[in-house]
């Protein structure tokens, strides 16, 4: 998982937006408690925001260069999958990066 390390490299802020209580948050909310301290070591100068509202659906933001934004719904999503998702954002952000 060498890309965890790479996400401050072309993502300027990551944002989770969760249901405190809702079982549809809960993956989303098992993910932020098992991974956030590790991404926040690899990438101490990223901000992650986490974001609580009640009745949201689960949502991952990541804002790129010149506020370009990118985002998956999570709901019905497993941990893995949820890194998946973040992985894919990250390289969304390469590819970006790589065309501007």
């Amino acid at each position: 998982m060498a890309w965890r390390g790479q996400l401050s490299r072309y993502i300027k802020e990551i944002r989770f937006l969760l249901s405190p209580n809702s079982p549809s948050s809960a993956a989303t909310k098992t993910f932020i408690e098992n991974h956030y301290k590790d991404l926040k070591t690899k990438n101490p100068k990223l901000p992650i925001l986490i974001r609580e509202a009640t009745g949201i659906e689960p949502q991952l933001w990541a804002r790129y260069d010149m506020g370009i934004e990118r985002g998956f719904f999570l709901e019905g999503l497993s941990e893995e999958q949820i890194s998946k998702a973040l992985e894919d954002l990250s390289k969304g952000g390469a590819a970006a990066s790589l065309k501007g």
